[in-house]
Formats: structure tokens, C-alpha cells, sequence
């Protein structure tokens, strides 16, 4: 079982920049793939990045790559998700999900077990 509790997000101006955190209770925490997707009202629940169980793989959605940066702290039981030259098309509820599966399917929100309670991110023009 694993509980995962994000904090960071809030309104920011375009171009500004916010950090999403996601501490997960569990020991078998550095064993999971974690992913960060969204979702906007009346859309779908999109990717936007994950990275690999070890921290070696990342990968981002074409819309955040250059942008947003994840990153793994298995010390802390924490993943991050840096958030630079944000745009009004970020606006969206950030969701952190932990998948103890194959890092193959690690876009798909299907795949993943637990997720967080989701904090808005609001960016405005």
C-alpha cells in the first residue's frame, strides 16, 4: 500500500514557475515508477512525466519537454515536478501516481496503482 500526499500548488503568472511535491508513505516506495498527469476541465486526464523506480529514466509529455523537469529523492520518499515558463494551457488539476509495473506503460494512467488528491495549478495570462 502506498499513500502519496502532493503539496505545491497555487496561481502563478505566465512565465512564472511552481514546484509540485509528492511524499508517499511505504517502504517499497524506490521500487515504484512515479508519473505526474493533469487534467483540465472537461479533458481527458493527460501524461505529462514519469520517471523510473531506479531515477534513471525519465520521460515527458511534447508539451512540457524543456519546461518541466521530474526528479526522485528515494531518501526522502519524495518526487518532484519543476515547472518552469508556465503557460495558461498548464492550468489543470496535477495528479502524482506511483506504478509498481513495467516502466514500458509508464504513460498510460491505467497502469498505475495509487494516485494523490490532486492540487490546482492555475496559471494566469
Amino acid at each position: 500500500q502506498v499513500q502519496l500526499v502532493e503539496s505545491g500548488g497555487g496561481l502563478v503568472q505566465a512565465g512564472g514557475s511552481l514546484r509540485l511535491s509528492c511524499a508517499a508513505s511505504g517502504r517499497t516506495f524506490r521500487r515504484y515508477n512515479m508519473g505526474w498527469f493533469r487534467q483540465a476541465p472537461v479533458k481527458e486526464r493527460e501524461f505529462v512525466s514519469a520517471i523510473r523506480w531506479s531515477g534513471g529514466l525519465t520521460t515527458y509529455a511534447d508539451s512540457v519537454k524543456g519546461r518541466f523537469t521530474i526528479s526522485k529523492d528515494n531518501a526522502k520518499n519524495t518526487v518532484y515536478l519543476q515547472m518552469n515558463s508556465l503557460k495558461p494551457e498548464d492550468t489543470a488539476v496535477y495528479y502524482c501516481a506511483a506504478d509498481p509495473g513495467s516502466w514500458a506503460t509508464s504513460r498510460s494512467p491505467g497502469e498505475y496503482d495509487y494516485w494523490g488528491q490532486g492540487p490546482q495549478v492555475t496559471v494566469s495570462s
